[in-house]
C-alpha cells in the first residue's frame, strides 16, 4: 500500500475530500496483467465497465487488446456507443419494456450489440422491439452456474437459443457468473469448476438443438485466474481493473494493485479511541459489516467499524496510530463497484502523485 501513501501525501494540498483517487499505473498494469493473461490462455476480454463507467478507462482497456465491451444496462450501453464503442455486449437478462425496445434497436443499427436473455418471454419481447430486422440482435443466453441469480438451467440453453432463432434473432452463444465465487478464499476456485460444468452443458444443449455456440462467456474477477477452460472463449471481468479490499481478502490480486482508494479527512477526535473521517454511504456505499468493516485505511491494520451518510467511524488500533484533525487518510473501499456510482469524477494520478488530471464518470446515473 505504499503506492497509495506516497501519491495521497503529494496530492493532499491539492484535492478535496471525500475524492476518488485512481493511480494510473496501477491500473495500466492490471489492464495489461490481464490482457496477457487471456492471450496466454487464447481467451478474449471483454471488461465489464459497470466498474468504472469511464469512457477512458474503457478505451485503454481496447487499446489493450479488449474485444469490446460488456455493459449492465442499455443506459451505460448507450453513453459507450455514443463514445465510438460499437462492440457491446449487455450482459443482463433485459425486458424490453418502456423505451428499452427502440433504444435496443437504435444501438443494434450502429453497434454489434448483443444482448443477454434468459427466458422465452424475453427472446420474444426483444424480437417484438427489433421489428422487420430482428437478425440486427445477437442473443447469448444467460445459465446458471451456482450463484442462484439470474439464468436458466444449462440444458435448456439449446431449446432458448432455438427459441431466439425461429423469431429472426442470432443466437450467439452463452454466458455465465460464478458470483458464489466471492464466498471466501476458497471458493474461487470450486466456483470456477461449477461455471465450467455449466457452459459445457449449455454448449452441448446448444448442439443437441442444431445451434452454434460461438460465444462462451465467462466472469468474475475473483474466478478469472481458474476461467481457463477449453470450453470458454472470453472473459468478462470488471474489479480487476482498480481491484478492491474484497478482492485482496479473496487472493484475487495483491494490495499493490489496489489502484483506487477514497480520499477523506479526519474532522473530529473528541472519542479517545477513534476519529471520525467526512467519509460515509454516500461515498462509499454500504457494502461490508461490523465484523470486516466497511473500508480499510491504507498501510494500516485500521477500518471504519460503521458509516452514516456523511461519517466514517473508525477505531483507532494500538500501536500508536492516532491522526489529528485534518489529517487526509486513504480509504480503501470494500467493493469499488458501488463507490463509484457516488462521484461526478476521479482524481486521476500516479503513484508518485505528481500529476493530476480529472476523469468524467460518464455512465454515472444511468441506471435503465
Amino acid at each position: 500500500m505504499n503506492r497509495i501513501q506516497g501519491a495521497l501525501e503529494a496530492l493532499v494540498e491539492r484535492i478535496d475530500t471525500p475524492a476518488p483517487i485512481v493511480l494510473v499505473d496501477v491500473m495500466q498494469e492490471n489492464i495489461d496483467r490481464m490482457q496477457a493473461f487471456t492471450a496466454r490462455n487464447n481467451l478474449d476480454v471483454r471488461p465489464h465497465v459497470k466498474t468504472h463507467k469511464c469512457v477512458e478507462i474503457a478505451r485503454r482497456q481496447v487499446r489493450a487488446g479488449a474485444v469490446g465491451i460488456t455493459a449492465g444496462n442499455v443506459g451505460e450501453a448507450e453513453v459507450f456507443a455514443a463514445a465510438g464503442f460499437d462492440d457491446i455486449f449487455l450482459a443482463y437478462p433485459i425486458w424490453p419494456s418502456g423505451t428499452k425496445g427502440r433504444r435496443i434497436r437504435r444501438l443494434a443499427e450502429n453497434t454489434r450489440l448483443r444482448v443477454g436473455a434468459d427466458n422465452i418471454a424475453a427472446i420474444n419481447g426483444l424480437a417484438d422491439a427489433m421489428g422487420a430486422e430482428p437478425d440486427r440482435l445477437q442473443v447469448v443466453i444467460e445459465v446458471d452456474c451456482g450463484a442462484r441469480r439470474s439464468g436458466a438451467p444449462a440444458e435448456a440453453a439449446g431449446d432458448l437459443a432455438l427459441a431466439a432463432r425461429n423469431r429472426g434473432l442470432v443466437p450467439a452463444g452463452v454466458f455465465t457468473y460464478p458470483g458464489h465465487g466471492s464466498a471466501g478464499p476458497d471458493a474461487r476456485k470450486g466456483a470456477a469448476k461449477d461455471q465450467d460444468t455449466a457452459l459445457i452443458a449449455a454448449v452441448r444443449s446448444f448442439n443437441a438443438a442444431g445451434v452454434t455456440a460461438e460465444v462462451v462467456s465467462a466472469g468474475s474477477t475473483p474466478t478469472v485466474e481458474f476461467s481457463t477452460s477449453s470450453v470458454i472463449t472470453e472473459i468478462r471481468p470488471g474489479e480487476y481493473v482498480f481491484n478492491d479490499l474484497n478482492n485482496a481478502r479473496l487472493g484475487a490480486c495483491t494490495e499493490d494493485q489496489i489502484a483506487l482508494f477514497v480520499a477523506g479527512t479526519v474532522v473530529s477526535d473528541w472519542i479517545p479511541d477513534q476519529v471520525i473521517l467526512d467519509i460515509g454511504t454516500k461515498a462509499l456505499g454500504r457494502e461490508g459489516s461490523p465484523e470486516r468493516g466497511y473500508g480499510g485505511i491504507a498501510g494500516t491494520t485500521a477500518v471504519l467499524s460503521k458509516l452514516n451518510e456523511y461519517h466514517g467511524f473508525l477505531p483507532l488500533p494500538a500501536g500508536g496510530f492516532r491522526p489529528r484533525v485534518g489529517t487526509v487518510l486513504p480509504v480503501v473501499p470494500n467493493h469499488v463497484c458501488p463507490v463509484v456510482v457516488n462521484f461526478e469524477e476521479y482524481i486521476v494520478t500516479d503513484s508518485t502523485g505528481t500529476s493530476l488530471e480529472r476523469w468524467p464518470v460518464d455512465a454515472r446515473g444511468f441506471l435503465n
